[in-house]
């Protein structure tokens, strides 16, 4: 498949990933290196995305709205023209969102952020910034006040190491890794140079203008992204059955970085349970099974967790665990990996909502957490899991729009495709319902807009390119394969649809 094997060698063409540019990192970077390169362009792109009611960030999901205005709002205050009127209604939309503060979504570091770039607009405008309580609760004092004398914090906390203001320059017994970057994060690695502009040969100068250029002066939330990329693309187009060729250096990356503790998605951050298994799920897939030993340190007394000692718990993250465990013990099956299969298993079918679906704390859409965990529980969860599979199933049938696709706040490809996998490969391949329901999501795939919007949490919603790229070419490659789907041209599945080169 032609498509596939265009976007596999993509992977190694952009070693660091694909990753869409954010509005919150694009505003730490304004604020905090007016000196590198694209600068201009950096305020330009803030302007431009700032929404009619003057907030930013996505249409929908007011509590997804705050990070991203916080950050624009105190990047371009200050600033003359079109970039400070845009200040000031976004210090409107501030005002109001503040006042009557929205149910707040599962993202990292939500509250310090928040916390952080209100006292910092505060301490710049008249009119201050409604502080609600959940952003006062004491834990960003606590987490700057760390840093500041030197204790040891989570090394997750690099990734946002921004938030300690002017006090992250140079911190001691932080360094930028061999890519130069700070904790995966330009608004990390900008907060660590501090305000002067560095030597042009330092390496954290180096890292911004690398992450700056793909998309000519805007910046992602995290960078690199390379060993989740490489594991979720790779994992998708296997498990989909599409064939292509894999280049022995993308095989050995995803196990490169593995420790005693698994692997990081990339250096700068710490390993976790879910890059660990997604890459040792893709591995198998590929032909190179490796014990799943490292996952024994997230696990915890009824799930695995993505970090050791994790707030809150991710369905995603079991059902990578659960694919990780289940592929393994099918080829060299032992009890130890048998009890965490059904360990996983059993938690899984107990997070799923009476109604069939599934939410998660790294993604917006029940329809991306709910093919994670049907297509592991179909694959390695038995008849105990069974009665979950068939709930989802009827859930994705029944919550299909009229034009074909799936969406939670509106049709996407993304999402569609995510749907038409679960559907494809686990419903009964007889049934005349599903045999509809996917060919009106095939002529919707082929017809529809080319652009992913944001859904995947970080400190901001993005989208990581290449994955949802996977997905598409996944979903694409199983409706071709099906005998009868309206709307797609089986001689060539992807005939109209989304590319995935460029």
């Amino acid at each position: 498949m032609i498509e596939a094997q265009r976007l596999v060698e993509s992977l190694l063409a952009h070693p660091w990933g694909q990753v869409s540019p954010s509005v919150y990192e694009t505003g730490r970077v304004v604020a905090l290196a007016p000196w590198l390169a694209g600068h201009r362009d950096r305020v330009r792109f803030l302007v431009g995305r700032q929404r009619p009611d003057g907030g930013w960030g996505p249409p929908s999901g007011p509590g997804y709205r705050i990070v991203p205005t916080l950050s624009a709002v105190e990047a371009l205050l200050g600033a003359q023209g079109e970039a400070g009127r845009a200040a000031e209604r976004g210090l409107k939309f501030l005002r109001s969102v503040l006042s009557d503060l929205p149910t707040l979504p599962d993202m990292p570091a939500i509250e310090l952020i928040s916390a952080s770039l209100i006292h910092s607009v505060n301490a710049r405008v008249e009119e201050p910034l409604p502080l609600p309580e959940v952003f006062d609760d004491g834990r960003f004092e606590l987490v700057r006040a760390a840093f500041r004398e030197r204790i040891e914090v989570p090394r997750k906390l690099l990734h946002a190491l921004e938030i300690v203001g002017a006090e992250a320059a140079g911190l001691p017994g932080i360094r930028p890794e061999y890519t130069g970057t700070v904790g995966a994060s330009p608004a990390a690695t900008a907060a660590w140079l501090g305000t002067g502009e560095p030597d042009a040969f330092h390496p954290g100068r180096r890292f911004l203008e690398t992450a700056a250029r793909p998309h000519g002066g805007p910046v992602p939330v995290g960078l690199p992204v390379t060993v989740f990329e490489r594991g979720w693309v790779l994992a998708g187009l296997a498990r989909a059955g599409v064939a292509f060729d894999a280049h022995p250096e993308l095989l050995r990356s995803l196990t490169e970085l593995l420790g005693a503790d698994g692997t990081p998605a990339a250096a700068g951050l710490p390993a976790d349970a879910d890059t660990t298994a997604g890459a040792l799920y893709a591995s198998a897939l590929l032909g190179h099974p490796v014990s799943p030993d490292v996952l024994w340190p997230y696990e915890a007394e009824t799930h695995f967790a993505t970090w050791p000692g994790e707030e809150g718990s991710s369905v995603t993250t079991n059902a990578h665990v659960l694919e990780a465990f289940g592929a393994y013990d099918a080829v060299r099956p032992a009890p130890r990996f048998r009890a965490a299969v059904v360990k996983t298993v059993t938690w899984l079918c107990g997070q799923q909502s009476a109604d069939g679906h599934w939410t998660d704390r790294w993604h917006v859409s029940p329809y991306y957490a709910g093919h994670a965990a049907a297509l592991a529980l179909h694959s390695y969860g038995g008849d105990q899991a069974r009665p979950a599979v068939e709930r989802a199933v009827r859930w994705v049938r029944d919550t299909q729009h009229p034009d074909g696709s799936w969406g939670w706040w509106g049709g996407t490809a993304e999402e569609t495709a995510y749907a038409v996998q679960l559907l494809a490969l686990t419903a009964d391949p007889t049934d005349d319902d599903l045999d509809r329901a996917l060919g009106r999501a095939g002529a919707y795939l082929a017809s529809c807009d080319v652009e992913h919007p944001p859904l995947w949490h970080d400190k901001d919603l993005y989208t990581p390119v290449a994955i949802v790229r996977g997905a598409v070419v996944a979903a694409l490659a199983l409706l071709g394969g099906r005998p009868s789907v309206g709307g797609v041209d089986e001689t060539s599945p992807t005939k109209g649809a989304i590319s995935v080169t460029g």
